[in-house]
């Protein structure tokens, strides 16, 4: 089982959901977490709140979609923390609307941030561990939504991304291969997860996940079960949901979702210049 104590973690998406949940669980494991995110004030509060537990958080500032920013972070991380261990690409975002008519500065914003973002960081993460020769592990938070197409059609561009990060994983593992390099690289696919994303899906699908869904401390405990197992073991792919989530509760959720109302509103938007 590898020590995680005392080991440096880059966390992407800190600031809120999977991401908090995760910075909690591995500062309380003791690793050195440089939590990464736009909303810098609210890692720093959370940083705060966990003083006094065996490892520590840092809040650093940075925007996935930028190159200069992951570069900045990465390099200052190293510098002043040392080089990672262990990388996790959770930082995420979903926009509701359909690839026929949806707004495309959204639909930019979503793989800018979910497949670039885990692009850039996964390549600095590997240059980094191969440069330092460390035994490292990357873990891509994906989604269930990037194995299957699920019956929510509002979300079609998220779950793009999503089987995007998929494909990125498993062609990872492969030049890890390639490299010789001891890194672990695993997808780790949630289902409904408490988040701010989850939060709108009631306005923006019409669908309730709150009696179904799991606390974002369970992803974080899948997290840690990957970290701790035997560096010889690579978990390549982890699918958790909430019991009896599958896809004919997915269905079920999405029964009357489109209705006439709905298509109208289709059509119309697909006709506008």
């Amino acid at each position: 089982m590898p020590a995680v104590e005392g080991k440096v973690a880059i966390l992407t998406g800190a600031s809120s959901g999977i991401g908090e949940g995760i910075a909690k669980e591995l500062v309380a494991a003791g690793m050195i977490v440089a939590g990464l995110a736009r909303r810098l004030e609210r890692v720093e509060n959370l940083a705060k709140s966990l003083a006094g537990k065996k490892g520590k958080l840092i809040a650093v500032k940075c925007d996935v979609t930028s190159v200069d920013d992951v570069k900045r972070s990465f390099n200052w991380v190293e510098k002043n923390l040392g080089p990672p261990t262990v990388v996790i690409n959770n930082a995420g975002v979903v926009k509701h609307h359909l690839i026929s008519s949806g707004d495309i500065d959204e639909i930019k914003t979503i793989y800018d941030t979910n497949v670039m973002g885990v692009t850039v960081c996964s390549q600095l993460a590997i240059k980094s561990m191969y440069r330092n020769n460390i035994e490292g592990t990357i873990i891509n938070i994906n989604s269930v939504a990037g194995h299957s197409i699920l019956p929510f059609p509002t979300i079609a561009s998220y779950s793009g991304s999503k089987h995007a990060v998929t494909a990125i994983t498993e062609h990872l593992r492969n030049e890890a291969y390639h490299l010789g390099a001891k890194i672990r690289i695993t997808s780790l696919s949630p289902g409904a997860v408490e988040s701010e994303m989850t939060a709108g899906a009631k306005e923006e699908m019409g669908v309730s996940f709150d009696e179904d869904i799991l606390p974002a401390s369970d992803i974080a405990d899948c997290v840690l079960f990957i970290l701790r197992a035997p560096q010889r073991l690579n978990i390549s792919e982890m699918q958790v949901q909430y019991v009896n989530e599958c896809t004919y509760s997915f269905a079920e959720k999405a029964v009357g979702r489109t209705t006439k109302e709905f298509i109208d509103g289709i059509k119309a938007a697909t006709k506008k210049q």
